[in-house]
This record gives structure tokens, sequence and C-alpha cells, in this order.
């Protein structure tokens, strides 16, 4: 017995490491297999995943195409719109509202017309202009083509705009003067006139016309300081005087040296001037013969207006036109308190065009005028 426990314990000694040998060679053996198999599948799909893809290649295409054109499609005119639009929220909640409680009757009666008034005149848009925004739709209303208060609303809201477009917007600039343009920019003391001039000073430089600032305004020092640094931002030239001198003066020699270095524009800054101040209103005056008779050629004179002023700005108007022939209106702050009505005030009243408005206090936020990009605002 003991000598077969002694055999068994031999073989099962001399057996054991082949047996361990032939499972680690079976392990590799599948291991092998299974790695050929896998590459052959592969190897099978791949042609079909290619053909799949070439298959379909114009619809991926197709939506490159798509996604490029939507991006192509932002117009900067609809951003502006939609910019112009959020700008000028706290206007149309007070006139939007105005109007719209002043429709809500079921019929067109003479309240109608009364709450209609009011809502206008709040609205600063002026006694004459209001008059003259509600006659056409009195006369649709009295001949029935008007009869429920949602289409006067609608009737409103094209009247208005079409009040609002007669007139020219673009700014003047003469290429075939072979001297420079001088624009004047005028205006009461906060309205924005130096930082107008600095906003319109960067947009013109990056159209490609050379400026030059002559720094008029020489009974504030800061308005110097500003306009240099506004010079140094948009790569303008400046010409200052010594503070307190004749503005005409520094128009003048602006002027003169813009002439010499063949420069296209002049932006003129002019003393901030109180409208019934008699003496400063004559001085401004000056100004206007003064740059004139220079070398160049006065073809925009720009009155800023802040828009928070109400029914004063129509004031201001009649009197700095006097002065100096506006040919245009800086409207300025309308993004603020301002309820917008002077726009219609200004223009159909004085047939002085608003060229520009000011939506805040970056470059771009002094944009062209839009008549019906502004109604829209107003109601929608």
């Amino acid at each position: 017995m003991r000598a077969v426990s002694t055999l068994a314990q031999f073989v099962a000694a001399d057996t054991a490491p082949k047996i361990l040998l032939l499972l680690a060679l079976l392990v590799s053996i599948f291991g092998i297999g299974m790695v050929v198999f896998s590459r052959r599948n592969r190897a099978t799909n791949k042609p079909q995943t290619s053909q799949r893809i070439s298959q379909q290649p114009s619809q991926v295409t197709r939506v490159t195409e798509v996604q490029s054109t939507s991006k192509s499609a932002i117009n900067p005119t609809i951003e502006k719109d939609l910019s112009v639009r959020n700008r000028l929220s706290k206007i149309r909640s007070t006139f939007a509202g105005a109007i719209t409680t002043a429709l809500t009757s079921s019929s067109i009666t003479q309240q109608t017309w009364d709450d209609l008034e009011e809502a206008l005149l709040r609205a600063d848009v002026g006694v004459a202009s209001t008059a003259r925004v509600l006659a056409p739709l009195r006369e649709l209303v009295k001949t029935k083509k008007i009869t429920q208060p949602s289409d006067l609303m609608s009737a409103l809201q094209n009247e208005m705009t079409a009040q609002l477009s007669q007139n020219s917007r673009e700014l003047i600039f003469d290429s075939s003067l072979g001297t420079p343009n001088i624009w004047l920019v005028v205006g009461v003391n906060g309205a924005g006139k130096t930082t107008t001039i600095g906003k319109l000073s960067a947009q013109q430089h990056a159209i490609g016309r050379s400026v030059l600032l002559a720094a008029g305004d020489t009974f504030r020092a800061a308005a110097g300081e500003q306009l240099e640094t506004w010079a140094s931002r948009s790569g303008a030239e400046i010409v200052r005087g010594a503070e307190g001198g004749d503005p005409s003066s520094v128009i003048f020699d602006g002027v003169a040296r813009a002439t010499s270095r063949k420069i296209d524009l002049v932006l003129a800054d002019t003393a901030g001037r109180l409208q019934n101040n008699t003496n400063l209103m004559e001085e401004l005056a000056k100004v206007r013969r003064v740059a004139d008779k220079g070398s160049g050629k006065v073809t925009e004179v720009l009155l800023v207006i802040d828009a928070t002023t109400g029914q004063n700005g129509l004031t201001q108007a009649k009197q700095f036109s006097l002065a100096t022939r506006v040919t245009g209106v800086v409207l300025t702050k309308l993004d603020g308190s301002a309820k917008g009505g002077i726009v219609f005030a200004i223009e159909t009243e004085l047939q002085i065009p608003i060229k520009l408005v000011g939506l805040g206090e970056t470059i771009n936020d002094l944009v062209k005028f839009d008549p019906s990009e502004f109604v829209s605002a107003l109601f929608d």
C-alpha cells in the first residue's frame, strides 16, 4: 500500500506541470482566436459603415449649409432692432400702456378720442402734433372705414410712422468739395454734445474718413480733456484753444489745420448754450459765420437734445435753429425715462429730421434713427 501511495504521488508530481502547461496553451489559443474573430468582424462591417456614410454626404452638407445660412442670416438691422426694442422698454411701458387703456372700450366714442389725446400729450407729442396725428384717424372713423378700437390702434401706429417718414436722415458729407466738411455740434450743457462728437469721430474714422476735432467749448476745461481722450481712441487729430478763449478762433484754426493736412471732416464742439440767453446765442451764430468763412464748408449742424427734457427740447430746437440753421437732431438718453413724443414734435412742427439717437454709453449705442423701428418699438 505504501508503494502504491508513493507511486501516485510521483505520477501527480510529474503530471501537474504538464496539465498546467496544457491549460495555459488552451487559454492562449482561445485568446488569439477571439482577437482574430474580432478583427474579421470589424473588417466585415467596415465597408457597410463606409457605405452608409458615403450614401449620406449631401445630408451632412445640407446641415452644414443650413447652419452657415442661419449664422449669415443674422442681419445687423435685426440685431439693432432688438437692441432698440430693448432699450426703449421704459418708454414703451408708459406709452403703449396709456394707448392700450384708451382703446379698451367696446366702441369708438368721444371718450376714446379724449383718452387718446391725453395719452399722446402725456407722452410729450405736443398739442399740434397730436392734432395732426389724430385728424386722419377721425376721418377714417367718420367714413366708417374703422369701426373697432382694435383697428384704431393699428391705424394710429401706421399714421405715426407716416408722420416721421418724410425727411432724409443721411448725415451730409460732400466728397466733391476738395476742402474739409464741417459738422457743428450745438446744444445746451449736459445734453451730451462732447460724447456725441467722440462717438461720431470713431464711427466716421471706421468708414475711412480722416477726422479732426475742434474743441470750441473753451469755457469748460473738462470738455477739451474729454475730446482729447476721444481723439486718441478714434485716431483723430484735435485742436484746442486757451481756456476761456474765443470759440470761433478755435474752430477757425481747426479748419485751417484740417485744410493743410487734407483731413476730410472737422467735428466742431461748441460751448453749451442756454437757448434763452440772447448774448450766448448771438455768439453761437458768430461761430457759424466764422466756420463758413474759412477754407472748409459747414455741411451739417447737429443739435444734441436730451430726450428726457420733454417739450423743452422743442423750444431748444426752435432757438438753436434760428441761430445756426440746424440740419439735424441727435436725440440722446432715449433709453432712459424719456417719453419719446418729442420726436414727433420736432419733426412735424419744425421739419428738422431726427438723424441719430443715443441709446447708451458705448460707441455703437449712437445709431441712425429709423421711424418705423421706433414706432414699432413703442407699440410692441
